[in-house]
């Protein structure tokens, strides 16, 4: 089998630390164990090549300088049109037997080559990407960007959205909504594992929790920071925080850490790369994702698929697809979104009841293994591809 595997987004390092650059690995990966000739075309690289993709075959795309919005989606846009050429050399050393693609602002030249081509296509989608860029950075040409999402949308021979939400997005745009299905993300349950090391006892202190992800607004830290102040406040030298990540929020939130008293009690390790995280979920004893309130919520977060493979209790917002991930309960504690003191007493709740934090290791790893494996994510979206649907 052969398949090209386009991201033409210049914000994604496909060999990078981003949360998207470790949902590229994963699915490259998965496709290059099985044995498929795999080739990524490629915006941005980003970093040396990760293990398990030494076999793969990168081609790069023109560079987007960085500078001036509108020169910079200009150059996205003939960027991405450079995807054609590529795809036409491939054409001429052999068949291609399907183009995936990773859903970017100013990617349409794959899924229209695909359509052309009678070569079968799918677009991953992993949020609403027109809408976040206009609210969250500089979006210049709305219309542009509109139009390119909807022709791409609209030429794939299926469209695998993560969430509910970026799905309904993707049928509004669609002039074919019928292709649109949802596949939540996973995780790489073979390289994230629970530590070898006993659950924590009720007494056990320092007991830490742990938070994995970029630092953004829309992430919840500044939440969880204020419910460790509490915790704090009962218990001096119970608890203890661990952050991996780093982001635009990194330097406010160390700033309210340090005023809310927590400052010493907190552990930032910045950005790190994706193979030392299992390691850094082995050091918590619970993991958590605070996210706030938010209309639309749309995330399927990698975060909270690498906690439940670790074998970590989870806490969670009550919002999005979390409720359903977390099997309303069963595999972690759902809690009012943005409430520091509902927060801290969940916290506190499930460091007393050792029992179901034992159960939740079993639980949460068998979840894990059974439904959210890349290799199953994977496994759903070439059954899209092939017109069988997204099968549970």
């Amino acid at each position: 089998m052969r398949i090209a595997y386009v991201c033409s987004d210049p914000g994604i390092p496909v060999f990078g630390r981003k949360g998207a650059s470790v949902h590229v690995q994963a699915v490259l990966r998965v496709l290059a164990s099985r044995g498929v000739e795999v080739h990524l075309v490629a915006g941005r690289v980003g970093g040396e090549v990760p293990s398990g993709l030494a076999d793969v075959t990168v081609h790069v795309l023109p560079e987007v300088p960085k500078g001036d919005a509108a020169a910079r989606e200009i150059a996205a846009q003939t960027s991405d049109t450079a995807v054609a050429g590529v795809l036409d050399q491939l054409l001429v050393t052999g068949p291609l037997d399907l183009v995936y693609e990773r859903c970017s602002l100013w990617g349409r030249t794959a899924t229209a080559w695909s359509d052309a081509a009678g070569v079968p296509s799918v677009l991953e989608v992993n949020a609403p990407l027109v809408d976040e860029q206009a609210e969250h950075r500089v979006l210049v040409d709305r219309a542009s960007a509109d139009g390119v999402a909807a022709a791409a949308l609209s030429a794939a021979a299926a469209v695998v959205c993560v969430s509910d939400g970026v799905a309904a997005w993707a049928r509004a745009l669609s002039t074919h909504p019928e292709r649109v299905v949802v596949v939540p993300n996973g995780v790489d349950t073979e390289r994230v594992r629970p530590a070898a090391r006993p659950v924590a006892p009720v007494d056990a202190a320092p007991f830490c929790l742990g938070f994995v992800g970029t630092l953004k607004p829309w992430h919840g830290v500044e939440v969880l920071l204020d419910a460790l102040a509490r915790l704090q406040r009962d218990d001096p030298a119970g608890y203890r925080m661990l952050v991996v990540g780093d982001g635009p929020q990194a330097d406010a939130l160390r700033t309210r850490a340090e005023s809310a008293g927590v400052g010493p009690l907190v552990e930032w390790t910045g950005s790190v790369d994706p193979d030392a995280v299992p390691a850094l979920l082995h050091r918590m004893d619970a993991a958590v994702a605070p996210y706030p309130s938010r209309e639309g919520f749309y995330f399927s977060p990698l975060k909270v698929y690498e906690y439940l493979a670790a074998g970590l209790p989870v806490v969670a917002s009550a919002v999005g697809q979390l409720p359903e991930v977390l099997d309303h309960g069963g595999l972690g504690v759902l809690v009012e979104p943005g409430r520091a003191d509902v927060l801290a007493a969940a916290l506190a709740d499930l460091r007393a009841d050792l029992p179901r934090r034992v159960a939740l290791r079993r639980l949460a790893r068998e979840a894990a293994v059974a439904r959210h494996s890349w290799d199953r994510v994977v496994d759903r979206t070439l059954l899209a591809v092939s017109g069988d649907g997204a099968a549970a």
